[in-house]
């Protein structure tokens, strides 16, 4: 068992490196994000480039469009500068969680705090190691899977009192099962994003976050 789950935090941790630069889930739609960091530059330079990547290719017609506008009505006055810039932050936002599948549900707060996973990694592509980040996976994969793992196993002692407790068990036991399935997916780079990340590589698209 400990070699079996081994395996997996260390496919899970690998990767979770791969797709972390694009794919912070719930991470890109903060006032800080890396997605509204890029479209503040694109706003310095008054070119679209910096934030496109986070972007469709069909969709950077939009993008442009909205910087153009948001140049335009900033400049007449510091309260049009605010409804300008979040209006283009706004419209990036937007469109890049379209290109993951997600909804947007509006800006949030610079300093929204993302979770731990989310900041161990922006943290490791700061320091360049993922040591730490691995270290935080890893525990909380072994943490749920023995958390799990224990309420599945002391409710398979008492499965066959009666039906209540064998449905009790059963429930336990499916989602440990499929816990472990997720996990299993993530390792062999079946998740979402590692197939996302297999058509970047064909067609430039950026896919997460």
């Amino acid at each position: 068992m400990k070699t079996i789950l081994g395996i997996m935090v260390t496919g899970i941790c690998l990767g979770m490196m791969t797709f972390l630069p694009v794919s912070v889930r719930a991470h890109c739609d903060t006032l800080d994000c890396p997605v509204v960091i890029d479209a503040r530059k694109a706003l310095e330079k008054g070119d679209a480039t910096p934030v496109l990547k986070w972007v469709k290719k069909a969709d950077e017609p939009e993008v442009r469009t909205a910087l153009q506008k948001a140049l335009k009505v900033r400049e007449k006055g510091m309260e049009a500068k605010d409804l300008a810039e979040t209006f283009f932050f706004e419209t990036v936002v937007r469109l890049h969680r379209a290109s993951e599948g997600a909804p947007y549900t509006g800006l949030k707060p610079a300093g929204t705090d993302p979770g731990p996973v989310v900041r161990e990694g922006d943290k490791s592509l700061e320091t360049g190691s993922a040591d730490h980040l691995v270290k935080h996976i890893t525990q909380a994969v072994s943490e749920g899977t023995r958390r799990k793992f224990v309420l599945a196993s002391e409710r398979k002692k008492h499965a066959d009192e009666n039906v209540e407790t064998g449905r009790s068990f059963v429930s336990a036991y499916v989602d440990f099962i499929h816990y472990l399935e997720r996990l299993d997916r993530l390792a062999s780079g079946h998740s979402p994003h590692g197939e996302a990340l297999e058509k970047q590589g064909r067609s430039g698209e950026p896919h997460g976050h």
